[in-house]
């Protein structure tokens, strides 16, 4: 990973350390659980995406080095908080799938700070259950 990226992903993570415990708390921002893979506790991140169907897609700035993906890697089974409504689901993550594309998709706001901030993009795919 080159310098640059490495520097951009510490600001990034630095940031979101300190926004996220705000945003997770607002009742219309939509948040993936995941289990922590060493700790075992629930571990909630505010993410934006999109339900399509039986499916909520997102796009992970950060791919494989983001926490909440290295916690799916380990347990796919989550929760997503969407519009204030808990579902449960099963993550997949979809190297082979173009976020650049799947973020045209995808809300535009968060889309924008994915892609402007992001160094390594993954889609991420939740089956819900009904």
């Amino acid at each position: 990973m080159s310098r640059r990226t490495d520097l951009r992903f510490r600001a990034t993570t630095a940031f979101q350390r300190h926004l996220n415990p705000i945003l997770r708390r607002l009742p219309l921002q939509t948040v993936l659980e995941t289990t922590g893979r060493v700790s075992g506790l629930p571990r909630r991140t505010p993410v934006g995406g999109r339900r399509v169907g039986g499916s909520f897609w997102l796009v992970s700035e950060f791919g494989e080095r983001s926490q909440y993906v290295r916690n799916i890697k380990a347990d796919p089974r989550v929760r997503v908080r969407i519009r204030g409504r808990w579902h449960e689901g099963t993550a997949h993550l979809l190297p082979e799938d173009d976020p650049v594309a799947r973020l045209r998709k995808l809300p535009r706001v968060n889309s924008l700070g994915v892609r402007a901030l992001g160094t390594n993009l993954l889609t991420v795919r939740v089956d819900l259950e009904t």
